[in-house]
């Protein structure tokens, strides 16, 4: 059963978050977090690299977890 403790949040440490789950590296890598940074939490890298902390936690979560289930249309089926 998934457990909302387990996401990838804001303030976790970069290196922490691709050692828990290596298919988030790639997703690092397409934003253009540098290894120097890799000891930073997410949120002071997106920040620092004018991204938006939202939509980098909502991309790693994915790339961990999978695509979010849409709610709303899912229970219109």
């Amino acid at each position: 059963m998934f457990r909302f403790d387990q996401l990838i949040r804001h303030d976790m440490i970069i290196r922490d978050v691709k050692q828990r789950h290596p298919e988030t590296v790639p997703v690092f890598e397409n934003l253009r977090y540098r290894h120097s940074c890799d000891d930073c939490d997410i949120e002071t890298v997106a920040r620092k690299n004018g991204l938006k902390v939202l939509d980098v936690v909502e991309a790693l979560n994915q790339a961990a977890f999978g695509p979010k289930v849409d709610t709303e249309n899912a229970s219109n089926q």
